[in-house]
């Protein structure tokens, strides 16, 4: 049985009900409920789960800016139902041919600057990911549906305003509070500036929002198809404001971009079969840590007790080494990831971990911003997938009359000649967007993900563990307090971060364990915005979870 736990102030009525309500037809989830609204009604319209996301992307990329827009990076999971078979899709884009580390040397730097036009060097893969998206789900899922339905609740925003939310109200003014602090480190370039902060002013909470650029250029894509992102009238607009403020990414990079298929990475836990993609994502951490879990017996730990969290943070370290030593664009390496994956080394890994003392670990980056949508059709296929834009507002550029903010991911990039993730031409970036899914007996159980650059296989770990050692409902996973080890914005170290909500005990024997600790608001947005559905095997009903931490909701029929 679930343990009890606390509710918070801002989970709404929806969010606390998703704990018990089953659905029989298909069921999403999404960080906004607006966007979990727009999937919904794609399943009724008998749209598969691959439309579903679609939707609820584009609708995000509308009502979410701070975190995802059309100027971001996406990766999918794919489970078709009837041929049994897993599908990923890399969205990620790859540096332009410009973006050299001699083009940065050349301007005095020894990294990539975090926003502005030099932080603009890869191709926003998100575009070209919905059209591969749309195409499988056209030809291989047989879906009906046309672009112009699944992209509807997008447009409309855009053109007629949403109220904003929560979330976007608050980084929007976290955003401009570090403008007043650090304007380098946070700009507000005219463009982005009249767009997001009108008049100075940040966005606030309850208050219509309405986009008339990004509208536009919404409108462009249906009438011109997606792939004029890339080759068309909106792709020139980009480039040429890209090139004429010196950003290394120009419209020829914008028209060599192409989506790729790739064939997902599993390890085995208990019975289960977890899926995840493989590099340049992080997605082959996230399964080492399983593999390491593996090896102990999870059950006998007190779930939130100082061993259980102790065990999921030292797994996540080794799995850290094996990430930072190994992964990026595999076509740059060679990168051993059956070896990594295989039972035995998980073993070795698991018998080099000390149970009682906290390993040091090199400073890690510091979080990026992440979105997660799922979905599970009335057909019994099965999507779970992530796009960002790295940093919150990502690079803070708006090419002019576009509306749309272009991503920061190539700032994950290193000038080091010798790092394993060097900045280079055509190459992409180490990329910690990794989506999920759980198996069992062939068929999905868990689907689930969650935002939170360097967090998101630490909160993998704690919803499978949470799932299948402690049989605990999809909500009650997500609600539970989580823990991070990481760094945040402007701290030197690394610390572990504990929600307020854990028991003091638990915090004490952490730090007779020799964890560095910092503890956070409850329901803290550094834990990242996670999402999880599940399919019961025996009765073929859906369940659905959305973080409290975020605006969402999960809702089925």
């Amino acid at each position: 049985m679930a343990q009890s736990y606390p509710r918070a102030e801002t989970h709404t009525q929806l969010q606390m009900l998703s704990e018990h309500a089953y659905y029989a037809n298909g069921v999403v989830t999404a960080p906004h409920y607006l966007a979990a609204i727009a999937g919904l009604d794609i399943l009724r319209h008998g749209g598969t789960a691959v439309d579903a996301c679609i939707s609820m992307a584009s609708t995000l990329c509308v009502v979410f800016p701070h975190m995802c827009t059309l100027g971001g990076d996406a990766f999918w999971l794919i489970y078709a139902h009837d041929t049994g078979q897993m599908y990923g899709i890399n969205a990620s884009g790859r540096a332009a041919l410009a973006a050299s580390r001699d083009f940065y040397q050349k301007k005095g730097m020894h990294h990539i600057p975090p926003r502005g036009y030099l932080a603009i060097n890869t191709v926003p893969g998100l575009v070209h990911g919905l059209k591969t998206a749309f195409e499988f789900s056209q030809k291989t899922l047989g879906s009906r549906c046309n672009l112009a339905l699944l992209m509807q609740s997008a447009l409309t925003y855009a053109h007629e305003g949403f109220a904003v939310s929560p979330s976007l109200a608050k980084w929007s003014a976290k955003y401009l509070e570090g403008h007043a602090k650090d304007p380098k480190i946070y700009p507000l370039e005219t463009e982005f500036a009249k767009t997001f902060f009108p008049e100075g002013q940040s966005l606030r909470h309850g208050t219509r929002f309405v986009q008339p650029d990004l509208a536009k250029s919404l409108e462009i894509l249906l009438k011109e198809g997606l792939e004029s992102f890339y080759q068309g009238s909106l792709a020139q607009a980009m480039g040429d404001d890209l090139h004429s403020h010196g950003a290394p990414l120009d419209s020829k990079d914008f028209k060599e971009h192409t989506s790729t298929f790739v064939t997902p990475i599993k390890v085995n836990y208990r019975g289960y079969t977890a899926y995840n993609l493989p590099p340049n994502t992080q997605g082959l951490a996230s399964l080492e840590i399983l593999n390491i879990l593996q090896n102990f017996d999870v059950r006998s730990l007190q779930e939130g007790s100082a061993e259980y969290y102790h065990l999921l943070v030292e797994a996540t370290k080794l799995a850290f080494r094996d990430r930072d030593h190994y992964i990026t664009d595999p076509a740059w390496a060679e990168i051993p990831v059956d070896e990594l994956l295989a039972q035995d080394y998980g073993a070795k890994q698991a018998a080099s971990l000390n149970l009682h003392r906290a390993t040091p670990y090199p400073t890690l980056d510091p979080l990026g911003d992440t979105v997660y949508v799922a979905a599970i059709d009335t057909y019994g296929n099965a999507v779970s997938m992530l796009q960002s834009i790295y940093y919150d507002f990502g690079a803070a550029i708006v090419p002019k009359g576009t509306g749309i903010i272009l991503q920061n991911r190539g700032c994950y990039f290193s000038l080091d000649p010798l790092h394993v993730n060097v900045l280079a031409p055509g190459k992409r970036t180490l990329h910690t967007l990794n989506p999920a899914m759980l198996l069992k007996d062939g068929q999905p159980t868990l689907v689930y993900g969650s935002m939170g650059g360097e967090g998101q296989p630490q909160t993998q770990a704690q919803l499978v563990t949470r799932f299948v050692d402690f049989a605990m409902s999809p909500y009650a996973a997500l609600a539970l307090p989580r823990f991070l080890f990481g760094r945040s914005w402007g701290a030197p170290n690394n610390k572990l971060f504990l929600e307020n909500r854990v028991p003091q005990d638990v915090v004490e024997k952490l730090r007779q364990y020799g964890h560095e600790l910092q503890i956070t608001e409850a329901f803290s947005d550094l834990m990242g915005h996670a999402g999880a559905l599940v399919c019961d095997p025996i009765t073929h009903l859906y369940q659905g979870a959305s973080d409290p931490r975020s605006d969402g909701l999960a809702i089925g029929f």
